[in-house]
């Protein structure tokens, strides 16, 4: 098939970057380089991505949307606690990353910097805050007393901190079906949430820590 006839769309430019950091073991130094090696058109790469580095955000993107998708294909979805949406939701967030684990450990210990690993995690990270603030805004809707409401943006902040936290301990878990992680997610699930609503979290300065405490202790 040539470059011009095969039909290039959002998901298999991304399929092609993953397969070409693995195999090479490097991330390709240019767009001209990248669509070479893989036959297609720069011009159809740049319809879906500005550069390399907006591409890597994107990937992290679509980890999150197709995980938002599997978890909304679960009928009885809607009627869970916040608690067990917040479950759900890194359970399958975590088992996302696992189908793609080599291309997610490479890019993260390949980055130059711990700021850089930040900066193409930012996508997500507003997406995973924006879906924390959803979940305590539903909770909130019901409650009349000030004192009862929680604090999305609070929440947003802990939320990420928790996801941060659960990449760090994916990455080094080697335990038999990542057993370690998914235990780990049940309980700083639920400190998070005992403790955001029996201590006003602003009072935990070093939440990573915190976290690390109560979920091993």
């Amino acid at each position: 098939m040539s470059a011009k006839a095969k039909k290039i769309t959002r998901d298999s430019i991304i399929t092609m970057f993953m397969d070409y950091v693995l195999e090479h073991e490097q991330l390709p130094k240019t767009v001209y380089k990248f669509c070479k090696v893989n036959a297609i058109e720069e011009s159809n790469f740049y319809l879906y991505y500005g550069s390399i580095d907006a591409l890597k955000k994107g990937i992290w993107n679509t980890f999150f949307e197709n995980t938002i998708t599997v978890i909304h294909k679960n009928a009885e979805y809607k009627d869970f606690t916040n608690r067990d949406k917040m479950l759900t939701f890194f359970y399958t967030f975590f088992e996302v990353l696992t189908l793609n684990r080599s291309y997610v450990l490479f890019v993260m210990d390949s980055a130059a910097s711990p700021v850089k690993n930040l900066e193409q995690l930012k996508g997500v990270r507003k997406s995973i805050k924006e879906f924390a603030k959803g979940l305590i805004a539903d909770g909130n809707a019901g409650k009349n007393l000030k004192i009862t409401k929680h604090n999305p943006q609070l929440f947003s902040e802990g939320a990420w901190l928790q996801t941060m936290f659960l990449l760090n301990f994916w990455k080094s878990d080697d335990s038999a079906s990542f057993e370690k992680t998914d235990a780990a997610i049940e309980k700083s699930v639920n400190t998070i949430f005992d403790v955001f609503d029996n201590t006003p979290l602003e009072n935990i300065l070093d939440f990573g820590k915190f976290l690390y405490k109560e979920t091993f202790a």
